[in-house]
């Protein structure tokens, strides 16, 4: 009978009943990496409610609306878990396929920044304004793009079995592949999603097990390349000011010192257990600029304390921990180096965040992933995690 065989009544073939449904969607939940979830959740939680104490009081920017900017936090903390879940139901190997079209859908969006369309926000030409107070960083999801091309160039002829690294001329193609974003991210300019670009592209080329040379070269060219971009002038004078305030942190603290000293009184006024969230006098006294978005950590270190940005930091490394462990248990050298270009990616943009308000680190504009408030990055890193969350499901095409 049709009801007791699972065939279909019409003769089509085999098909799931209800429970067996059931049960393949609890199998899939139960397969989810839920640390990494549960972890990457929480941190953008605890950021809504740093967004929320960075902006309650800024009616500057909020408007009057003090609910202004924790609203779209979370609103777009909803987005992002929504692509999370539209990428893991898509697959990172469905992907695999679309990865010429993601990639000319980026350079398109990037060379829009660059005409009319592009905007100039905190002095970066890098956003296209959409409207109704939305705007999109196409660089962003380019970082997306970078990952998923370089690892399908080098993992195409080892995952087919005819070589067990790849070659000198498929890490060639794919660092031409990643060379094209990055150029044009150059020309806005946008020097810290090119450093977060280049770490992202030399994570790709270790976990591939590329030859050496081409690593050593790599690093080699960027110590060239910063030099020429330099000397050339393409950087803009504000980015040259941070970096002398950075070598130099005595230089003018009234201006381009100005951002980094107020975020090492910030986190150093909070001790071991903090002011209390809401109860910052640095954060309430609005003496920090952009405190929702590239210096959120302050806010944390004041008013958290020691223990409560230790916290932080103790999600953000589990979310590393198991975005490792997800890179080494691949079934697939594809799925390896994505992974492994998300880690880079992850690692290097939460060192240079938190590094910059500590003034360990130049001030580079980039924002503490899934903590800071932004749609762009929030989109962004949420839809790594379904990437990551793919392969650990291993979710088969079609299913």
């Amino acid at each position: 009978m049709a009801g007791t065989s699972g065939f279909s009544v019409s003769g089509y073939g085999p098909r799931r009943t209800g429970w067996a449904r059931l049960a393949a969607r609890d199998s899939a939940l139960r397969k989810l990496d839920w640390p990494l979830l549960l972890s990457a959740v929480a941190l953008s939680l605890i950021g809504s409610m740093l967004v929320y104490s960075a902006t309650r009081n800024r009616t500057a920017l909020n408007g009057g609306d003090p609910y202004y900017f924790l609203v779209r936090h979370l609103m777009n903390t909803g987005i992002g878990l929504a692509l999370m879940a539209g990428v893991l139901w898509l697959g990172h190997r469905t992907l695999r396929g679309a990865v010429p079209i993601l990639y000319g859908l980026s350079i398109l969006l990037m060379l829009a920044v660059l005409t009319p369309l592009g905007s100039t926000i905190n002095g970066a030409h890098s956003w296209i304004v959409i409207g109704g107070g939305f705007s999109v960083q196409p660089s962003e999801f380019a970082k997306i793009t970078i990952l998923l091309g370089m690892a399908m160039i080098l993992a195409s002829r080892v995952d087919a079995g005819d070589t067990e690294h790849p070659d000198h001329r498929t890490v060639a193609k794919a660092l031409a592949l990643a060379l094209v974003p990055m150029t044009v991210v150059m020309l806005m300019p946008d020097l810290g999603s090119v450093m977060v670009m280049a770490v992202i592209v030399l994570g790709c080329l270790l976990a591939s097990g590329s030859p050496k040379r081409w690593i050593l070269g790599l690093i080699g060219a960027g110590v060239v390349g910063a030099v020429a971009v330099t000397a050339l002038g393409i950087l803009d004078q504000y980015q040259i000011n941070r970096f002398a305030a950075f070598a130099n942190p005595d230089l003018d603290p009234a201006g381009v010192g100005y951002n980094t000293n107020q975020a090492r009184i910030a986190i150093g006024s909070g001790g071991l257990l903090g002011k209390g969230l809401f109860h910052g006098s640095q954060t309430t006294g609005q003496f920090v600029p952009e405190q929702q978005t590239d210096f959120v950590f302050t806010v944390a270190g004041e008013e958290l304390g020691f223990l409560g940005a230790g916290f932080i930091l103790l999600l953000l490394g589990v979310v590393l921990w198991r975005a490792c462990r997800i890179a080494r248990e691949s079934s697939e050298l594809y799925g390896t180096v994505v992974a492994a270009g998300i880690i880079a990616w992850f690692a290097f943009q939460a060192f240079e965040n938190i590094g910059m308000t500590l003034g360990i680190m130049p001030v580079a504009g980039l924002p503490l992933p899934f903590v800071s408030y932004g749609g762009s990055s929030m989109f962004a890193v949420w839809m790594a995690v379904g990437l990551l969350q793919s392969i650990k499901v291993q979710r088969p095409i079609g299913v």
